[in-house]
C-alpha cells in the first residue's frame, strides 16, 4: 500500500509540530512521500512565513534587497534546525536563497520559498530524499497546470524512489520560471503526486480533525462529517470551506484515490474520508453548509425574454468584456439574475457595466441589490428524501430571515440562497439546527 501524505503550515510551525509530523510517518511504513507547506502560525498573532516572503518581494522590488524582512525567514529556520538537533547547515540554504530572492525579483518565487526550505528541513529530519517540484511540476503558457506532462514527470520521477520529501505550492511555467498555485496550492501538490504515484490515499494533515459540517466560529461545536463525495468538497470548498482547496480534488478524482483530512496534534481521530459516489453510503441529509459575503445580484427582468435568441449571451458578453467572472446564474421566464463578487465591481465597474447591459438588452428594469450572502447547503442525501427543501425554507420562514434568491444545482446535490449579508450567520445557525 502507498500512502501520500500532505502536511499543513500549522504542522510545520515549530520543532515539536514537526517531532509530531515524523512520529506519525513512522507509524505507518506506507506513508512514502510526504508534501510539506511553509511553517504556518505558532500563535495567534504570529505571522506565517509566506506573509514574510510576499513581503521580502516588496522590500526588493522597493529597495533592491530583501535583507531586513528576510532576517526573519532566518531566525525562523535556524530556531527549527536547532531545536530539531539537525546538523544541516541551513546558513548557507538560507544565504542562497535571499540571494535567489534578490536576483529574482518574482513575487512566485519569493512565496515558494517556504515550502522549499521546509522540505529541505524535514527531508533531513526524516532521511528522506528532498524532491524539488520545480523538476516535477508544470504549467503550461496560460498558467494552467500542464496535467499529462506533469504526470508523466511524478511517474519518472518516484518510479524507483521509495521514500521521499517534496515541497508543496510551487512548480515552474513553460518558461522554466517558478510559478505557485492559489494560497492553499498544496493541498493541490499533493493530489498531483498522489495521482502520479498511484497511490491508494491521500493523507491531507491539518490542524483540524476532518470537515465540520460549518465552520465552528459561526456554529458552537458542530458535528465532524464522516465521510463526504468529492463533488460535496468542490461545492463546500468554493463557498469558503478551507480545510481542502477546491482544486486538489481533480487529480486524484480520476483515479478514485480517497482522502482522508486528519489532524495532525490529534491524529487518533478518524477525520473525513472523502470517496467516490459509487464509495459513498450517506449517513444524513445534508452533508455540509458553507457560504460566502459579499455578493452583488443583477436582476434583470424584460417581458418575453425567453422568446429572445441571444438575450443571455448578450448579457453575459458585456460582463465578459469587463473581466468579470459570473458566481451563478438563476433564471426564469422573464428574469434573469447575474451573481458577482462584489470586489469584482469597484472603481465604477458597477456603473459602467450596468449601463452597457441595458444598451445592449435593452431590459424592461434592471435592479442592483448589494451586500448579498451566498449559502449552500450540500448533499447527496437531499436528491432522495422529500420534504428537504420544505424544511430548509419552513425554518428560515419562522427565523424572519428574508430570502433573495434561490438556486438549486441540476444534479439535486446542493440547494443556493441569497441573503443579506446582515443575516449570514443567522442563517447558516438556522439551517444547521434544522437538520440536526
Amino acid at each position: 500500500m502507498t500512502k501520500v501524505c500532505k502536511f499543513g503550515g500549522t504542522s510545520m510551525a515549530d520543532a515539536n509540530a514537526i517531532r509530531q509530523v515524523k512520529s506519525i510517518i513512522q507509524a505507518d511504513e506506507s506513508r512514502r512521500y510526504v508534501v510539506v507547506s511553509a511553517p504556518g502560525k505558532r500563535f495567534k498573532n504570529d505571522i506565517k512565513v509566506t506573509d514574510t516572503l510576499y513581503r521580502c518581494y516588496d522590500e526588493v522590488v522597493s529597495t533592491g534587497s530583501c535583507k531586513n524582512s528576510f532576517a526573519i525567514i532566518r531566525e525562523r529556520f535556524i530556531e527549527i534546525v536547532k531545536d530539531l538537533g539537525l546538523s544541516l547547515d541551513i546558513e548557507s540554504v538560507l544565504d542562497k536563497t535571499e540571494e535567489q530572492i534578490n536576483k529574482a525579483k518574482s513575487a512566485d518565487f519569493s512565496a515558494s520559498r517556504g515550502e522549499y526550505l521546509s522540505a529541505i528541513v524535514v527531508s533531513a529530519f526524516l532521511g528522506y530524499e528532498f524532491v524539488d517540484a520545480s523538476e516535477i511540476i508544470r504549467f503550461d503558457s496560460h498558467g494552467k497546470l500542464n496535467v499529462d506532462y506533469t504526470d508523466d514527470k511524478v511517474s519518472s520521477k518516484f518510479e524507483n524512489l521509495e521514500r521521499a520529501v517534496i515541497p508543496g505550492f510551487y512548480g515552474k511555467n513553460f518558461q522554466g520560471d517558478i510559478m505557485t498555485f492559489s494560497r492553499g496550492g498544496s493541498d493541490i501538490t499533493g493530489s498531483i503526486i498522489a495521482h502520479g504515484v498511484k497511490a491508494d490515499l491521500y493523507e491531507n494533515w491539518t490542524d483540524v480533525s476532518g470537515f465540520l459540517v460549518c465552520d465552528p466560529r459561526i456554529v458552537e461545536n458542530p458535528k465532524v462529517i464522516n465521510q463526504i463525495t468529492y463533488k460535496e468538497v468542490r461545492e463546500l470548498s468554493y463557498m469558503g470551506a478551507s480545510v481542502l482547496h477546491a482544486e486538489a480534488i481533480a487529480p486524484v478524482m480520476r483515479k478514485k484515490i480517497p482522502i482522508n483530512i486528519k489532524n495532525t496534534f490529534k491524529p487518533e481521530d478518524r477525520g473525513t474520508m472523502i470517496v467516490p459516489n459509487d464509495q459513498y453510503k450517506a449517513d444524513s441529509i445534508i452533508t455540509g453548509i458553507a457560504g460566502k459575503k459579499d455578493f452583488t445580484v443583477l436582476l434583470i427582468e424584460k417581458s418575453m425574454m425567453n422568446s429572445e435568441v441571444g438575450f443571455i449571451r448578450r448579457v453575459l458578453s458585456v460582463v465578459e468584456h469587463y473581466g468579470v467572472c459570473v458566481e451563478h446564474l438563476p433564471s426564469g421566464i422573464d428574469t434573469l439574475s447575474v451573481v458577482i463578487d462584489s470586489h469584482q465591481l469597484q472603481e465604477g465597474v458597477l456603473t459602467d457595466m450596468v449601463n452597457e447591459i441595458r444598451e445592449n438588452v435593452k431590459p424592461d428594469f434592471i435592479h442592483v441589490i448589494e451586500n448579498i450572502s451566498l449559502i449552500a447547503t450540500v448533499g447527496h442525501g437531499m436528491a432522495r428524501r422529500a420534504g428537504t427543501a420544505a424544511t430548509l425554507f419552513n425554518a428560515l420562514a419562522k427565523a424572519n430571515i428574508n430570502i433573495k434568491m434561490i438556486d438549486q444545482g441540476s444534479s439535486e446535490l446542493n440547494i443556493i440562497i441569497g441573503v443579506a449579508n446582515t443575516d449570514y450567520e443567522k442563517c447558516i445557525n438556522t439551517i444547521y439546527n434544522a437538520f440536526n
